[in-house]
């Protein structure tokens, strides 16, 4: 980073979108200012702004039907726990995630040495946007060993999951009139068009 200042007296903000550093450095910083996300990607930071309410809005009624499953399901336990705006660890970034998903551990997660076996991107507007959920961050999640990655699109009206194989992966798009199921959440089941439904309702706000 071509900078001064001490790693420990660092603000990050949005001034320094742009700027290079390395994992070890983004990961050393422990003061940001508010209202921005931040990433690293290959050695550039990112600043982006904070989610729209029409990303927010379904990514929270997501997190209501994962907690009430996990709480009221007779398979509940199946969910170790999920977060909302987790920055995921890749071999040479930093990504900001919508949300992860840990199943399997058999107890609370470590977030930053456990890794995901889900993790969802609800999708921005504008070219770039697509091209970072559905290619750029699905590779990337991917090549880090995730089980699924989820993409949900309020634009196209449908939820991609890219599930990992030994050296590739499998597509599957689930149309909003459809429940999605996973076998890592058993009895789990998603109404894909009631998440598009709540960020419709934001979206006219």
């Amino acid at each position: 980073m071509n900078s001064t200042v001490p790693l420990d007296t660092f603000v990050l903000g949005p001034e320094h979108n742009g700027i290079r550093m390395t994992p070890d450095e983004f990961d050393a910083i422990t003061a940001w200012k508010e209202l921005y996300d931040y990433e690293l990607i290959r050695g550039v930071l990112v600043v982006n702004p904070p989610p729209l309410p029409e990303e927010r809005g379904p990514n929270e009624y997501l997190g209501y039907l994962l907690l009430r499953y996990r709480e009221d399901h007779p398979q509940g336990s199946s969910l170790d726990d999920t977060l909302a705006e987790h920055t995921v660890r890749t071999a040479d970034s930093r990504r900001r995630a919508d949300r992860v998903i840990w199943t399997g551990l058999g107890r609370p997660p470590e977030p930053i040495r456990d890794i995901p076996n889900i993790i969802i991107e609800f999708v921005s507007a504008g070219r770039r946007d697509w091209k970072r959920d559905y290619i750029e961050k699905r590779d990337e999640y991917l090549a880090l060993g995730i089980a699924e990655y989820w993409v949900l699109d309020r634009f196209q009206r449908t939820m991609t999951v890219f599930r990992k194989r030994a050296d590739s992966f499998d597509e599957k798009v689930v149309q909003e009139d459809k429940v999605y199921c996973t076998d890592f959440l058993p009895g789990f089941e998603l109404p894909v068009g009631r998440l598009f439904e709540v960020a419709d309702r934001w979206s006219t706000k």
